[in-house]
C-alpha cells in the first residue's frame, strides 16, 4: 500500500517534469524570431515569478494563521493550568490550616494532661 503512494508520487513528478520540458522544447523549437522568442520567454518568466510570489504569500498567510491559532490554544491551556493550580493551592492551604489546628489542639491537650498529672503528683506528695 505504501509503495502505491510512492508510485503515484513518482508518476506525478515525472509527468510534471515531462510537461515542463515539453513546453520548453515547444517554445525553443517554435518558428519564431529570436526577438519574439526572447519576449515570450521573458513574459513566461515574469508570469512564473508572479505565480511563485502569490503562492509564497498564500503559504505565509496560512503559516501565520496556524501559528496564531497555536498561540491562542497555548494561552488557553496555560490559563486553565493556572486556574487548576490555584484550586490545588487553595485546597492545600485549607489542609495545612487543618493540620496546624489539629497540632495546636493536640499540644493544648498534652499541656492540659501534663498539668493534671503534675497537680496529681503534687497532691500525692
Amino acid at each position: 500500500m505504501a509503495g502505491n503512494g510512492s508510485n503515484r508520487s513518482n508518476f506525478l513528478r515525472g509527468f510534471l517534469i515531462g510537461s515542463f520540458l515539453g513546453a520548453l522544447a515547444g517554445i525553443l523549437f517554435a518558428p519564431k524570431s529570436g526577438k519574439e522568442l526572447r519576449a515570450e520567454l521573458k513574459q513566461k518568466g515574469e508570469e512564473a515569478f508572479d505565480e511563485a510570489k502569490h503562492l509564497y504569500s498564500e503559504a505565509r498567510s496560512k503559516a501565520n494563521a496556524i501559528l496564531e491559532e497555536g498561540r491562542h490554544k497555548a494561552k488557553e491551556i496555560l490559563k486553565e493550568a493556572e486556574e487548576e493550580a490555584s484550586v490545588v493551592m487553595k485546597e492545600a492551604k485549607t489542609k495545612v490550616k487543618k493540620v496546624k489546628e489539629a497540632t495546636e489542639a493536640g499540644i493544648e491537650a498534652a499541656k492540659h494532661k501534663l498539668s493534671k498529672e503534675e497537680e496529681k503528683d503534687e497532691t500525692e506528695a
